[in-house]
């Protein structure tokens, strides 16, 4: 029973903090004053029916009056509170599961009923985004062994909804980043649903990128789908191009993804129980994985991808996926564009069969698509990439792509930013070096992903000749603003591309 004194008003701030309950009170407000509350405490918040944990922040302006207390966005609705109800407010409870990330801090070793109560804490908005961050950051720089990768990944893969297709197999791939414009998926899911196979592609937003799958389909079709939603798409065309935020799979995945990218981490074990989670509860079976090498690609040597490939299948294995981990060169961008739209407009062009298609992201989606055929057992080996091309280049692909895109919901035309910017080479020579992670950053200050028209176009690839004032690449931006962002980003960085 709440104290009457506890008892505060609700009032709409209109205030969004992302995944982070926050609750807003009065410096001089009789409760915390009766309480003891202090700045960032955790206090539970509660009306008849519910309740929530949140961080308290201090007001001292009179935005709240007395006896009025105000909550971030996510947290009223959470409590589906509206202005002027009654809330009720009181000390928080130990959080268990918090001794569980102490223990890890300090490297000690986590069994599945830790990482379970964990993430079940985590997906009831019990952690901060405080106690995410130390979670995050006690899990990365290989503190996590095999096995505490693989209990992390099953717990995230019951702590949501699971999607089952009553088929002995269904295919799946993805893409371990850090290479911009790398966007194959589309192309391999209409390859893979043209022959039959059944591939429900669930794909996270852009975490550290310009863009990530999501984000790219959303320039063409909607994403957002629901658990039925998805089921009716795959059930028609056999398969889907969607977020996987609000399907419910692995919800504590996209909780974590938040404060990953903030911090721009992306540990190992994170990445490998973020992404099996989500293929394993979205109802996959056999899946290919990507893993791009590079000086500037998120795995930056041979060595390191063998050791993420081993692990992958390991995991893989314990959760009953069929993995195929395919080492690839990540050297330079894919395709020309970087950035939602112009990656949409260089999947269209390879889907149509254009003759100016960037071929890099033409054959590396082929490679993969070939793979996952012969993976799935319904393609004998060695005949996978000449299968995919035949479905390529007869236009079964791009007419499956199409349906799946009408399937959900519609089918848009790209589209033009309306600000942009030429690069130009500053000297004669030769491309030597095209630093990836410069050129992400330089299109996400542009306003990638964000801004769907945002992002850059390339003119060169490694070992084109190049004569001086010949075009390197364009800045393309929403408004002036973010393009000068970008331009002051290149003033200060002349390595994006080493032409010598």
């Amino acid at each position: 029973m709440e104290k009457k004194s506890n008892i505060l008003k609700y009032k709409s701030l209109g205030i969004y903090t992302q995944n982070e309950n926050v609750v807003y009170m009065r410096e001089d407000c009789h409760v915390c004053i009766s309480e003891g509350f202090e700045a960032l405490t955790r206090i539970r918040v509660s009306n008849m029916s519910t309740s929530v944990i949140a961080s308290l922040h201090i007001i001292t302006s009179d935005v709240l009056r007395q006896g009025e207390i105000g909550l971030s966005q996510i947290a009223a609705k959470k409590l589906n509170v509206s202005d002027g109800e009654t809330l009720y407010v009181s000390h928080l409870e130990p959080i268990e599961s918090l001794s569980f990330v102490r223990a890890k801090i300090y490297n000690q070793r986590l069994d599945y009923k830790a990482y379970t109560d964990i993430i079940t804490d985590i997906i009831e908005g019990n952690y901060s985004n405080i106690h995410l961050s130390a979670f995050i950051t006690a899990c990365a720089g290989d503190r996590m062994d095999l096995d505490e990768i693989s209990d992390l990944t099953k717990a995230m893969i019951t702590s949501g909804k699971q999607l089952d297709w009553k088929k002995k197999i269904v295919v799946d791939k993805h893409c371990i980043g850090g290479l911009p414009g790398n966007r194959t998926t589309p192309i391999v899911v209409a390859i893979a649903a043209a022959y039959g196979l059944t591939m429900p592609k669930t794909s996270s937003r852009a975490i550290t990128s310009p863009a990530g799958t999501a984000d790219t389909m959303e320039v063409l079709t909607n994403v957002t789908l629901s658990g039925e939603e998805i089921k009716r798409v795959v059930e028609q065309e056999g398969g889907c191009l969607v977020w996987g935020g609000t399907a419910e799979l692995s919800p504590a995945d996209d909780i974590l993804i938040k404060v990953e990218k903030a911090l721009d981490i992306d540990s190992e074990g994170q990445l490998i129980a973020s992404v099996l989670s989500k293929k394993a509860a979205a109802g996959a079976t056999h899946v290919v994985i990507d893993i791009p090498v590079g000086k500037t690609a998120k795995v930056r040597s041979e060595e390191a991808a063998q050791k993420l490939k081993e692990h992958m299948e390991a995991v893989g294995n314990a959760v009953g996926l069929k993995i195929k981990v395919v080492i690839t060169d990540g050297s330079q961008p894919v395709g020309r564009g970087i950035g939602p739209n112009l990656e949409a407009v260089d999947v269209l062009s390879v889907l149509q069969n254009k003759r100016d298609a960037p071929q890099d992201l033409k054959e590396r989606a082929l490679l993969l698509a070939g793979h996952l055929l012969e993976l799935s057992e319904k393609v004998e080996t060695g005949k996978g990439l000449d299968t995919a091309k035949e479905l390529l280049e007869n236009g079964k692909a791009y007419q499956k792509f199409e349906a799946i895109c009408k399937a959900q919901g519609r089918f848009s035309k790209t589209y033009v930013a309306p600000y942009q910017f030429e690069m130009h080479a500053p000297k004669r020579g030769k491309v030597k070096k095209i630093n990836n992670r410069k050129i992400a950053k330089l299109a996400k200050l542009s306003g990638a992903p964000q801004s769907k028209s945002a992002g850059i176009s390339m003119n060169v690839r490694l070992g084109d000749e190049i004569e001086k004032g010949e075009l390197l690449y364009i800045l393309h931006a929403e408004t002036n603003g973010e393009l000068n962002y970008a331009l002051e980003y290149y003033e200060n960085h002349d390595d994006i591309i080493t032409i010598q």
